[in-house]
């Protein structure tokens, strides 16, 4: 079969469309539309309807535009203007939604900084966007200090970690954060100072949303450095509208009226930006804001709050299926819980609904499709173990690694995305973007650096990262298939794989696995490897393998491959 009869017995015939949940269609409207419309519309039509609970305070939607009203004044008379980058400096809390959606009005650009990067990194980050205000807040600063010495912004914001919770509770959170202490004045503003001194914006920047940016989004930087994505207004406003209809199945089967959405995703993350924060205004939901993980927080507010959608990682399901108070909560008003940014074990997924009584389904996306492109369905046919199907309005197939040829069903290839939500390119990378994007029968299609395929009804599946690929003396050997076996032992709780450089073998797959607690002590690594002898041809087994406590993750919760790869390096180069 020719590429171009793959294309269109599968691709363009969209076989996949078949298995969503009634009520979902492949053409829906996906017309963009500026992103501060949403905000505005619902400030409009529900003024009073909550938006955030932020420890227990209620802020309500005509608070949120009142706020960013302002904020966008004070912006604009400090002089950012349309095109303009200002960063985020955040954890998660009401003032990160209210200062983006501000940006948004006078048409800046926003450009989100994982909180727990170094100074150095923040430096990288401000540097190679341009950023011209940063917003921060007290119990960050420290570190931003250090890159103020080294670069220079016009302005300086600082919000407080306690600005949006009840009176009586500020003083106690800062007592327990004990923030540094910052000399307000001249370059270096105080969020509460602007948003009760300035009088409220009225105007809206004109705004373009195919071409004029939202956001500078910056890859997690887990193969390399952080590249930064230019979303549009348009990508963003448009994957809210694919995703729309698979929401209004589940909230018609389930009777919800107003989404309440679980704000434990980071923000500053593509995922959490626009499955909760972006997503939540855009449908008029509730979000219940957690500006830092906590699992015994996460079950009483699912239960006081009766909460209905959950998106997360796989290792926040696994530390949920492993926490031994997690059956004192009731969690039977979750309607739909996501897992996506990295591989789902199945017996995590098989274990999660079992303990749980929730509905787990996997999801995927990336940074630079803003970011879901596929799900599987929630009421008819899904498959364990499979990203889902391509939603509404997208295009998803298998390509060779190399050159612009689409692939037929269940050979193994690089996954291909091609839809509205697909980002303009990489911020000053041409190089990047060469590589990045072919063209093929009509279609700009964004090549992920994911390797998978394709079944027969159209459902995809992941084997593993391009770059995490690992060439063992000329075969092909995927992490993800070896995590997959050691995640089935019943001792183990985490597990990663990574491919050691070897002169010998090209590189060989290494082992990393964080034991259950009852196991600790009781099971050998040699005991590990004769399991996998059973289960794994010779070429595929794990050279090595080592316990470790705790695997190295990001804060959205991805395992970095590249830091145990590093420290293997390092220790076998003779470095300290």
């Amino acid at each position: 079969m020719s590429s171009e009869e793959v294309f269109k017995n599968y691709i363009e015939a969209k076989v996949w469309a078949k298995f969503y949940d009634e009520g979902v269609e492949w053409d829906v409207d996906v017309e963009p539309f500026p992103l501060y419309e949403a905000l505005d519309s619902q400030v409009s039509r529900n003024p009073d309807r909550v938006a955030y609970i932020y420890f227990d305070n209620k802020i309500t939607y005509r608070t949120v535009g009142d706020h960013s009203d302002r904020f966008a004044k004070a912006l604009k008379e400090l002089g950012v203007g349309k095109g303009d980058t200002v960063a985020l400096h955040m954890p998660n809390t009401p003032n990160f939604a209210i200062a983006y959606y501000a940006a948004l009005k006078i048409g800046a650009v926003v450009s989100p900084i994982n909180p727990l990067n170094t100074p150095r990194e923040i430096l990288y980050q401000v540097r190679d966007s341009g950023a011209k205000v940063i917003v921060s807040t007290n119990v960050l600063y420290g570190n931003l200090e250090k890159v103020m010495g080294e670069y220079s912004f016009d302005y300086v914001i600082v919000a407080g970690v306690e600005d949006y919770m009840k009176a009586f509770m500020r003083p106690l959170a800062r007592l327990k954060l004990k923030p540094p202490k910052i000399r307000f004045g001249g370059r270096v503003l105080r969020y509460m100072d602007i948003v009760r001194g300035y009088e409220p914006l009225t105007s809206r920047e004109s705004i373009d949303p195919r071409n004029d940016l939202a956001a500078l989004l910056y890859t997690g930087g887990t193969t390399g450095t952080p590249k930064g994505a230019e979303i549009t207004h348009g990508n963003i406003s448009s994957n809210l509208k694919q995703l729309k209809p698979v929401y209004e199945v589940i909230k018609r089967k389930r009777g919800i009226e107003v989404p309440k959405f679980i704000g434990l995703l980071p923000w500053y993350h593509v995922y959490g930006q626009v499955v909760v924060m972006h997503y939540s205004i855009f449908d008029g939901g509730t979000v219940i804001v957690f500006p830092r993980p906590d699992l015994e927080m996460l079950g009483k507010a699912i239960q006081k709050y009766g909460a209905h959608f959950l998106h997360g990682v796989p290792t926040l399901y696994s530390m949920l299926i492993n926490h031994p108070k997690i059956a004192r909560y009731n969690l039977k008003s979750l309607a739909f819980c996501i897992s996506g940014a990295a591989p789902l074990p199945v017996e995590v997924a098989n274990k999660f609904e079992k303990i749980t009584g929730a509905t787990l389904r996997e999801g995927y996306g990336l940074t630079e499709t803003a970011v879901v492109t596929h799900v599987n369905p929630m009421f008819t046919k899904h498959k364990v173990g499979s990203i889902g199907i391509p939603i509404p309005k997208t295009l998803a197939a298998v390509a060779d690694l190399e050159e612009p040829r689409i692939l037929p069903p269940k050979e193994t290839g690089e996954i291909v995305i091609s839809g509205p939500q697909v980002m303009k390119g990489y911020h000053n990378r041409p190089e990047e973007n060469e590589k990045a994007f072919f063209e093929l029968y009509g279609y700009r299609w964004f090549r992920t650096g994911d390797i998978g395929y394709m079944d027969e009804d159209g459902f995809f599946y992941v084997v593993d990262r391009k770059k995490d690929l690992i060439k063992y003396k000329g075969y092909s050997v995927y992490p993800r298939e070896i995590e997959e076996v050691l995640y089935s032992h019943e001792c183990v709780k985490e597990a990663t794989v990574v491919g050691i450089p070897s002169p010998e073998v090209g590189e060989f797959p290494k082992a990393y696995v964080v034991l259950r607690d009852e196991c600790r002590g009781k099971v050998t690594s040699e005991d590990l490897l004769g399991w996998l002898r059973e289960r794994l041809a010779p070429y595929k087994m794990p050279k090595e393998l080592e316990f470790r406590d705790e695997l190295p993750k990001s804060l959205v919760g991805k395992i970095l491959r590249r830091v145990l790869r590093e420290e293997e390096i390092k220790k076998r180069s003779g470095g300290s």
